[in-house]
């Protein structure tokens, strides 16, 4: 009895969805939160604009808000059996790993993709 890998349409914006979601952690890391310049342009009276989302990402990854996050998306893929949530949570989880979470990031992420894979090779053990 074997079963093939049947990628869809929804597979491929899936595949993007991670690709968007990891690299743009990735980049937005690399260009607002790691330099040293921007320490001190956010610590000045007029702070610049992409200080706001850079002060989120910060708080979010001391109360490791992603990796818990991307644990909460991949647990709910794998017992829902649904793809979404399989794609979030592995994207998600990227940006814990980026962002110093990498504990509950890698977890969640591993439950989106073994969710992920299983229901492209139709061996999801929830369906029928």
């Amino acid at each position: 009895m074997s079963k093939s890998f049947r990628w869809s349409a929804g597979d491929w914006m899936g595949l993007w969805m991670v690709a968007i979601l990891g690299g743009g952690a990735f980049a937005f890391r690399l260009l607002a939160i790691a330099p040293r310049a921007t320490v001190g342009m956010c610590a000045a009276a007029n702070a610049p604009p992409i200080c706001v989302p850079r002060h989120a990402v910060l708080t979010l990854q001391y109360y490791q808000g992603f990796g818990w996050a991307a644990l909460a998306l991949g647990l709910a893929a794998f017992f829902l059996g649904k793809r979404t949530p399989a794609v979030l949570a592995l994207g998600i989880g990227i940006a814990a790993v980026v962002n110093y979470n990498a504990t509950t990031g890698i977890i969640g992420a591993a439950f989106g993709l073994v969710t992920w894979l299983s229901l492209a090779t139709g061996r999801y053990a929830g369906r029928a």
